[in-house]
């Protein structure tokens, strides 16, 4: 039979034991670190109007010295922005829609990012500017990366689509959406 004395100190060494473990897994556990991979890119095209929506824009990467790596740099995947759960491997050449994301996992290094629509795509849209649609060169920098980037068409101060692509590491102004207040009309 133990005695009482020996129960209490039977009581404080189990306190004490799970004092010290508690004090050093708080202090020998530390908390992962969240951190950016640098070599994973999203690149978001927002939805447009239907009839641009629908016209592909194709990704072109290319070294600095303007060598196209595309298929050789980077793996790709696409997922709509609407199910972002679901990724979906490319069956061939990687393009955008309105509404599609696309996920690169690139190799280490600095790549001139653009996309482009031939006019043999744009034939029967009703746009006013039926030549290539050509975007401008992102720079990305494994080094100094960015974590999304946006393509979006070009507009001119009316409105409507100018004939050109744009790549951005900022959304697009017509990206953030507002709601009209609502009011109930009272009943009296």
């Amino acid at each position: 039979m133990i005695s009482v004395s020996n129960q209490m100190g039977m009581k404080r060494l189990v306190l004490v034991i799970a004092l010290a473990l508690g004090v050093f897994s708080v202090a020998y556990s530390h908390e992962p670190e969240v951190r950016f991979n640098p070599w994973e890119l999203i690149i978001y095209r927002p939805e447009n109007s239907w009839h641009i929506n629908e016209k592909r824009c194709w990704l072109k990467i290319c070294d600095m010295k303007g060598n196209d790596v595309t298929r050789t740099c980077c793996k790709a995947w696409y997922f709509w922005v609407s199910n972002p759960r679901e990724l979906n491997n490319y069956e061939s050449s990687c393009y955008l829609s309105g509404g599609m994301a696309m996920y690169l996992n690139i190799k280490k290094g600095r790549y001139k990012i653009s996309v482009f629509t031939p006019k043999s795509e744009l034939a029967f849209a009703s746009v006013s500017n039926k030549n290539d649609w050509v975007s401008n060169e992102f720079v990305y920098d494994t080094e100094n990366p960015a974590k999304a980037i946006f393509v979006y068409p070009g507009a001119d101060d009316n409105g409507f689509y100018s004939g050109q692509w744009i790549v951005s590491h900022r959304a697009p102004k017509f990206w953030k959406f507002t709601l009209p207040p609502m009011k109930i009309p009272s009943v009296k």
